[in-house]
């Protein structure tokens, strides 16, 4: 059974960048999506990226394409997210979350999440 676990969260100002990671743990085989995504208060749990572990392949949403990054290190079992250029509107708690096979966007795809992490960018 897998785990993930977020760190990496904080508090940063409009412009700037922070690293997130997502620690997975129980991982047999490389077929996993691992997919990140935020909840802002009030809202419902959007999709932000997604990388399939086997090949590499990854999605974006619209809103964070070009400014943030997904990535996977297999020797340290993390998947990362580099979020440069961070707005106001990127405030919320991200989760990593997983699912066997191929990469999609929907959360209601993912079966496994980590606990999330708190991004707040201030103004």
């Amino acid at each position: 059974q897998l785990q993930l676990i977020e760190s990496g969260g904080g508090l940063v100002q409009a412009g700037g960048s922070l690293r997130l990671s997502c620690a997975v743990s129980g991982r047999t085989g490389s077929s996993y999506g691992i997919g990140w995504f935020r909840q802002a208060q009030g809202k419902e749990r959007e999709f932000v990226s997604t990388i399939n572990w086997s090949d590499a392949g990854t999605l974006y949403a619209s809103s964070v394409k070009g400014r943030f990054t997904i990535s996977s290190d297999d020797a340290k079992n993390t998947v990362y997210l580099q979020m440069n250029s961070l707005k106001p509107e990127d405030t919320a708690v991200y989760y990593c979350a997983a699912r066997s096979g191929f990469i999609l966007s929907s959360p209601a795809s993912y079966n496994i999440w980590g606990l999330g992490t708190r991004v707040t960018v201030s103004s």
